[in-house]
């Protein structure tokens, strides 16, 4: 491991951040959408003409994966690993870049679950009043919001890591 930081430096610290910005995003997604899934699963067994609309409160809690995966492009893409000639990073430069994917790392996880919890509540409503299901909708767009602000920090913190 050392030998590795001393081989790669700041940019193995970058790598780590972006594959923890991407990877924590898609576990968060994987675990909100197959709350979701779950739930739905009862309801489409009586009523399956409600797939569409629980499928799309299913896909809610994916967008932070999309979410993590960008910053992580973004990322890679303001270093220069894209163009054939990435920056070189001190561990200092590393660490920056690796803090400035925090914001998404955690907030892409949390709110990924948290809005699975919403959209799994929310599949009660497509049960229940299928014509009020964008109610549902509207309360998982809220905790979406803060994924999209977490988001927002990652690419500001990356903007000014360097």
């Amino acid at each position: 491991m050392v030998a590795f930081f001393e081989m790669m430096g700041g940019q193995a610290l970058a790598f780590i951040g972006f594959a923890l910005a991407v990877g924590l995003c898609c576990i968060g997604s994987a675990k909100g959408t197959g709350m979701v899934g779950e739930a739905a699963t009862g309801v489409l067994s009586v009523t399956p003409e409600h797939f569409t609309k629980c499928m799309i409160l299913q896909a809610l809690p994916g967008t932070q994966g999309l979410y993590g995966l960008a910053a992580g492009f973004f990322g890679l893409f303001t270093l220069g690993f894209f163009s054939g000639n990435p920056a070189t990073l001190s561990v200092a430069d590393g660490l920056a870049v690796l803090f400035a994917c925090v914001p998404i790392m955690l907030g892409g996880l949390l709110s990924a679950i948290a809005q699975g919890r919403v959209a799994a509540a929310s599949i009660n409503i497509v049960a229940k009043k299928p014509d009020d299901y964008m109610k549902g909708v509207i309360m998982c767009g809220i905790v979406e919001f803060y994924a999209i602000l977490s988001l927002v920090g990652t690419i500001l913190l990356l903007m000014n890591a360097l």
